[in-house]
C-alpha cells in the first residue's frame, strides 16, 4: 500500500472511532443521568456509565472502525478492549473527576466533565486499541492465516 493511501486509510479509520465515540458520549451520558435518576450518584453512575459506553463502542468499532480485523474470542476481544481504554479512561475520568469538583457548572450539567473527558482520551483509547485490540488492521491488511502477530488471535 502506497504511504498515502495509507494514511488515508489510517485517517479514515480515526474519524470512524470519533464517530462511534459520539455514540459512546451518548450512551455514557445517557446511562449517567438514569444513575444520576436512580439515586447512584455522581461517581457511581459514572461507573455504571463508562462500562455501558465500553462495551457499545467496542461493539461499534468491532464491525464498523476495525471491520477487516480477525476476531478472537469474543469476550477475550472485549477484555482486551476495555484493558486497553483504561489509559484513556483515567484520563477521562480524572478530568471528570477535576471538572466535577473544581467547577459549579460542572457538577450543575455533568455532561460538561463527560464531554470533556472523553475528547481528553481520544486519542489515547484510538491508540492502544489500534495496537492492542484490533492490531490485524494494521497498513490495512492482515495475516490471512489467522494465526500471525498481527492476527488478532492468539494473545
Amino acid at each position: 500500500m502506497l504511504c498515502g493511501q495509507r494514511y488515508a486509510t489510517e485517517l479514515s479509520r480515526f474519524l470512524r472511532f470519533g464517530l462511534v465515540g459520539v455514540v459512546g458520549f451518548v450512551v455514557d451520558t445517557g446511562l449517567l443521568y438514569l444513575g444520576l435518576a436512580a439515586g447512584l450518584g455522581l461517581w457511581l453512575g459514572r461507573v455504571v456509565s463508562y462500562l455501558g459506553a465500553v462495551t457499545a463502542t467496542w461493539l461499534l468499532n468491532r464491525r464498523f472502525t476495525f471491520r477487516g480485523h480477525i476476531p478472537g474470542h469474543t469476550f477475550h476481544e472485549w477484555g482486551r478492549f476495555a484493558v486497553s481504554q483504561l489509559g484513556g479512561a483515567i484520563t477521562n475520568l480524572g478530568i471528570y473527576g477535576v471538572l466535577i469538583e473544581a467547577s459549579v457548572l460542572a457538577r450543575s450539567h455533568p455532561v460538561v466533565g463527560v464531554a470533556a473527558g472523553s475528547l481528553s482520551g481520544l486519542v489515547i483509547n484510538y491508540s492502544l486499541a489500534r495496537i492492542f485490540v484490533f492490531r490485524g488492521t494494521l497498513a490495512g491488511r492482515h495475516d490471512s492465516s489467522g494465526s500471525g502477530p498481527g492476527s488478532g488471535r492468539g494473545s
